[in-house]
């Protein structure tokens, strides 16, 4: 059996599973990125959720393009109770009518504006951005200042070593792309500029285009990657394995992105649902995924004895200084058409 195979059939039971037990209110399902993200969550953060109601929360792992084609496929028995999206992503479920609102609590009013969507039909449990990173090995040897743009990318001394992930299927490819395309003229609903000077730009110094950032780590320890978009948490992700990268603010601005939830519509336990919900914006919540998972929290009253962590929050704050926020309803409308535009003109 081919391990696609093997994998399909193992979410597939999963989601088998999760519909089944829909009815069963001792079991609440999320939707969330696998990997880091749910191994921090499932160790440190439910385990508070689940003593104090008596409930067992279980991830149904994917990436947000993936958990929100399984919930639109099933809305009327959605497969989870709870999602976590990308920022944009949300912005498409909300506008699906995929999300119940968040029941109002004093711990909304606690929370980064920007982290409050739609009229808290959803909002972020943590906040990050999209920014450079860089393998410091390699910048190290060849005497390489850090890089400070996102022009940098163009850099003829980076031919070959720019690692750039695929517009249709990564938001930091896409993040990626916008800021060069404003930087070129462009706007988040005119991306002609972006488009028209890629291959004469960043285009001839692509290494290679990448669905996801999963293979970033071995091509930095092969050598391989000099450059490429990423955010401050996913550095520190790979620096603590012993990754030798190195996160930059662009002069220009990172990109906002966050991971936010929201309640399932249709779900099966709707009450216990928004609870999950709210305790996953508590400062409780919030320390244990920052100090264990590197998630920047979106709650301003979360605190942190862990140094290291601390010291990761106070950059964070002053990279929002010059943060960059989208246009989604912009950007996902046109969006198809890019994807099939850069499929025909820059990974062909």
């Amino acid at each position: 059996m081919s391990t696609m195979i093997s994998r399909a059939i193992t979410t597939a039971a999963l989601l088998a599973a999760a519909g089944a037990q829909a009815q069963d209110n001792k079991t609440l399902y999320i939707g969330m990125n696998g990997g880091d993200m749910e191994r921090s969550y499932t160790k440190y953060v439910f385990p508070a959720f689940e003593k104090i109601h008596g409930v067992k929360v279980v991830v149904v792992p994917g990436t947000s393009s993936d958990i929100l084609a399984k919930v639109q496929a099933s809305k009327e028995k959605p497969p989870v109770n709870v999602m976590f999206l990308d920022d944009g992503v949300m912005v498409r479920a909300i506008k699906m009518g995929l999300c119940s609102k968040l029941t109002d609590s004093p711990v909304l009013k606690d929370l980064y504006p920007t982290a409050r969507m739609a009229g808290d039909m959803a909002a972020g449990v943590n906040v990050g951005m999209t920014g450079i990173a860089y393998n410091k090995k390699m910048f190290d040897e060849k005497k390489w200042a850090p890089p400070t743009s996102w022009m940098d990318l163009a850099d003829p001394k980076y031919k070959g070593k720019v690692v750039f992930q695929s517009l249709p299927a990564s938001t930091f490819g896409l993040h990626g792309f916008l800021m060069f395309n404003r930087i070129q003229g462009g706007k988040d609903n005119n991306v002609e500029p972006g488009f028209s000077k890629w291959a004469s730009t960043i285009g001839p110094n692509v290494l290679e285009y990448i669905p996801s950032s999963a293979k970033l780590s071995e091509m930095v320890q092969n050598g391989e990657a000099a450059i490429f978009p990423l955010t401050p948490t996913g550095v520190a992700t790979q620096k603590a394995r012993g990754v030798p990268m190195e996160y930059a603010q662009p002069k220009e601005g990172s990109v906002l992105l966050m991971v936010a939830e929201c309640v399932v519509a249709n779900n099966s336990n709707p009450a216990m649902a928004q609870k999950l919900a709210e305790f996953l914006l508590t400062p409780q919540a919030q320390a244990a995924a920052l100090e264990f998972g590197n998630q920047i929290p979106s709650n301003l009253k979360t605190t942190t004895s862990n140094a290291n962590a601390q010291a990761t929050v106070d950059r964070f704050k002053g990279y929002m200084k010059t943060v960059v926020t989208l246009d989604w309803d912009a950007i996902n409308a046109l969006r198809p058409e890019w994807n099939a535009r850069w499929n025909k003109t820059v990974e062909r």
